[in-house]
């Protein structure tokens, strides 16, 4: 079945050392209120490792039952004076301890792009994931997406990375692209940026994408002890913790 839902992207910053308690708080204590007020599910909550891009990072991915899904999220967020839901307020003074702001997208998955439901039951799991954001030229966001499915799949997987997520950016000029591979183990990370020089499934997928891809820019992130993907379930009411004695 082709994936429906819709996407929204985050990229947090995270003030001093906050970042485990902000992934806990993001997991434990809005997860659950997210799934039973919004129908939302955690796709994913990790922590950028720093050496590889913006720290200190966190990247959240919500998973929005489709358009209207994500209208009445937003409808439910902005329907009162002060552009929040009162009764989150509590939550939110404790969200605004840790972090500092940060820059949202919403997502369009391309249609053979798993869901949260389908990769926890496939037993999908990273150490390491390579996040991808991908400039492109302006209209042709889907054709890079399909040189993904028919090339850059089997050429990643040679490598030893599997597909977690493909995208296009929504509400801009069909420009953008973001990938999410899993990375089993680190050697075979260390493999694959060694591989990037000269290897033939890089050249291969390289020259696949040279006349579509503008830029690009690979960061490498960890998921959050409760995020999805490592646990195999959503987060639950009873993964929640004092604040206080997170690290």
């Amino acid at each position: 079945m082709a994936n429906s839902k819709v996407y929204i992207h985050e990229q947090i910053r995270i003030r001093g050392q906050a970042r485990a308690k902000y992934m806990h708080h993001m997991t434990a204590n809005w997860g659950p209120i997210g799934r039973a007020e919004r129908d939302q599910l955690c796709f994913g909550v990790w922590g950028t490792i720093g050496s590889t891009g913006a720290w200190p990072e966190v990247v959240n991915l919500w998973e929005e039952a489709g358009w209207s899904g994500l209208a009445a999220s937003f409808a439910h967020e902005t329907g009162h004076p002060t552009l929040q839901d009162p009764s989150l307020a509590a939550w939110w003074a404790e969200a605004a301890k840790y972090r500092h702001g940060g820059f949202d997208r919403i997502l369009v998955p391309a249609p053979w792009s798993p869901t949260i439901e389908e990769l926890t039951r496939d037993g999908v799991r990273g150490v390491f994931y390579a996040h991808e954001i991908v400039r492109v030229v302006p209209g042709r966001a889907g054709e890079y997406l399909k040189a993904t499915l028919d090339i850059g799949v089997p050429t990643y997987a040679e490598l030893g990375l599997l597909l977690v997520g493909a995208f296009r950016t929504a509400m801009r000029n069909d420009s953008e692209c973001v990938r999410l591979w899993a990375i089993p183990t680190p050697e075979i990370w260390a493999g694959f940026e060694r591989a990037q020089d000269d290897h033939p499934a890089a050249s291969r997928w390289r020259r696949a994408v040279q006349n579509v891809a503008v830029d690009w820019r690979r960061t490498l992130l960890v998921d959050a002890p409760l995020s999805p993907l490592r646990t195999g379930r959503q987060p639950q009411e009873s993964d929640r913790v004092p604040l206080e004695s997170i690290a």
